[in-house]
C-alpha cells in the first residue's frame, strides 16, 4: 500500500465550490424551509427504501488534468470497470472518494455522461441528475515544512497530501435533488479549534499550528431531498491514512480527529458548539435530523495502524445505527487465500472493505453509517467470491478497479415527515 494509493486532501475557498445547479453557496441558515405537507399528502406517499453508498474508486491520477483526459472518451478501461460496479449495485446516493477535483464539475460530468449513463458490459445505465463537488485540501501548498524534512514544498507539505491541488478529491452523485442552499463545507476549519484535539504540538511549531486545517480533504454536509419534507444529510469525508509519519503519529492523530469531527457534529449542542463551516456559520447538525455518514475513514476498529478507538467514535455513537454491518463472502475468501497477516487479525474478515498489501492486509476502512432514526433494511460490500463471474471487476493486484470495495446500505424512510 503506497503513499499515493492511500491519500490526503486540501480544500479551496467556498466560493469556488461547484454545484450541478450552478447556484452559489449561502449560509446554512438561509436554506429555504420545506413546504407545508398536508395529511392528505402524507397519506398518498408510500414508504421508501434508499440505497446510500461509498466507493473509494481510485480514480485519482498522477498529473493534474489527466483525469479529464481519461474521462473525455468512453473507453478508459478502469473507468468502465468502476462504472459497471456502480451500475450493478445501483446506489441512489453515492460518494466517490479518490476522484480528482476539477473546477466547474467537468470531471464529474464526464464520468457521469460517458460512463455511468452508458451500460457497461451488459449492466443497465444509472442516471444521476444531481452531483456535488467542491475543492479539496490535498495538494494546496501550506508554505510550511509540515513534515520537518528541512525543505518547504511537495505533497507532504500541502494542507492534505497531494502533488497538485485537488488530487484524491471526492464527488457526490444523487438521483434525488441536493439542497444546494443548505450544503455546508468545512475545508478551512482549523485543527487547533477542536477542543481537546490530538495535534502533536511538539512536532508542529506555533506558526504551523495556527494554519493547519483539520480536514485532509474536506468534510461536507450535503442535504439530499429524498422528498420535499424528507431530507437526509449525507455527511462525507476521507480522513488521512494513519501512516507515513514517525513516532509523533501526526497522521494517526489527525485521522482520529477527522473522524471525531462527525461524532461531534451529530452529537448534542455542547459537543458541536466549536464547529464552524466555510461560510462562518457555527454549530453542528440540528437535533432530530436524519443523516448518513459515509466515506473511506482509513480506520479499522481492531486492526491496522489507526489510533486506538478512532472509528469507535462513530461505531459506538448513541445517534448512529450500526445494527446491520455490511459484509461479503468475497472478503472472507480473500483473507483465507492470501493468508499472512490477515490470519492474525482480530476483526471479522467478512467486514473487510479494502484489499491492502501487508501491512496492514485486508481491513475495514469504508463505512456507511445511518442515524438511528433510519432503519436499515439491508447492507453489503461488493466483493464477489472468485467463482462469481463478477469477481473480474474486483480481482487481485494489480486491481482492474480499486483496492477498495463499494459499500452500500439500504435505509427505510417512513412516509411520515
Amino acid at each position: 500500500m503506497t503513499q499515493a494509493s492511500l491519500k490526503r486532501i486540501t480544500v479551496a475557498a467556498l466560493a469556488t465550490a461547484t454545484l450541478v445547479s450552478g447556484v452559489a453557496f449561502l449560509p446554512a441558515s438561509a436554506a429555504p424551509a420545506d413546504p407545508a405537507v398536508t395529511a392528505a399528502d402524507r397519506a398518498g406517499r408510500p414508504d421508501m427504501d434508499v440505497r446510500f453508498s461509498t466507493f473509494n474508486a481510485s480514480l485519482n491520477r498522477g498529473a493534474e488534468g489527466q483525469l479529464l483526459t481519461d474521462l473525455s472518451t468512453p473507453d478508459n478501461e478502469q473507468a468502465q470497470v468502476i462504472a459497471e460496479i456502480i451500475q450493478r449495485n445501483n446506489p441512489d446516493v453515492l460518494l466517490v472518494n479518490e476522484f480528482d477535483y476539477v473546477a466547474d464539475g467537468a470531471a464529474a460530468e464526464l464520468f457521469r455522461d460517458n460512463y455511468l449513463a452508458v451500460g457497461q458490459n451488459g449492466a443497465s445505465p444509472v442516471d444521476y441528475p444531481y452531483y456535488f463537488v467542491a475543492p479539496s485540501n490535498t495538494g494546496i501548498p501550506s508554505g510550511h515544512d509540515l513534515n520537518n524534512d528541512g525543505v518547504v514544498g511537495g505533497g507532504d507539505d500541502a494542507f492534505g497530501f497531494g502533488e497538485f491541488p485537488g488530487q484524491y478529491g471526492m464527488v457526490v452523485f444523487s438521483k434525488f435533488p441536493i439542497d444546494t442552499d443548505a450544503v455546508r463545507t468545512f475545508q478551512n476549519f482549523r485543527w487547533q479549534d477542536m477542543p481537546g484535539n490530538l495535534m502533536p504540538t511538539d512536532f508542529y511549531d506555533e506558526d504551523e499550528q495556527a494554519i493547519l486545517r483539520l480536514s485532509s480533504k474536506s468534510h461536507w454536509d450535503v442535504p439530499i431531498q429524498v422528498e420535499r419534507n424528507r431530507t437526509v444529510h449525507f455527511l462525507v469525508s476521507h480522513p488521512t491514512p494513519p501512516t507515513f509519519d514517525g513516532p509523533e503519529d501526526r497522521n494517526g492523530k489527525r485521522n482520529h480527529d477527522e473522524i471525531r469531527f462527525w461524532a461531534d457534529y451529530v452529537g448534542p449542542k455542547p459537543a458541536s458548539s466549536y464547529i464552524y463551516d466555510d461560510a462562518g456559520t457555527g454549530g453542528g447538525l440540528a437535533p432530530g435530523s436524519r443523516f448518513v455518514i459515509a466515506g473511506d475513514q482509513n480506520a479499522d476498529p481492531l486492526d491496522g495502524d489507526s489510533v486506538n478507538g478512532a472509528i469507535n467514535q462513530l461505531l459506538e455513537h448513541p445517534r448512529i445505527n450500526t445494527s446491520n454491518a455490511p459484509t461479503s463472502e468475497g472478503a472472507v475468501e480473500a483473507s483465507e487465500l492470501q493468508g499472512g497477516i490477515n490470519l492474525e487479525h482480530l476483526g471479522d474478515p467478512a467486514l473487510d472493505t479494502a484489499d491492502f498489501a501487508e501491512p496492514p492486509g485486508n481491513i475495514r476502512v469504508d463505512y456507511v453509517l445511518p442515524s438511528k432514526s433510519l432503519r436499515i433494511r439491508d447492507s453489503g460490500v461488493f466483493w464477489p467470491v472468485s467463482a462469481d463471474p463478477l469477481s473480474r471487476l474486483t480481482g487481485t493486484y494489480p486491481f482492474p478497479s480499486s483496492d477498495h470495495r463499494l459499500v452500500w446500505v439500504d435505509v427505510h424512510l417512513p412516509h411520515k415527515g
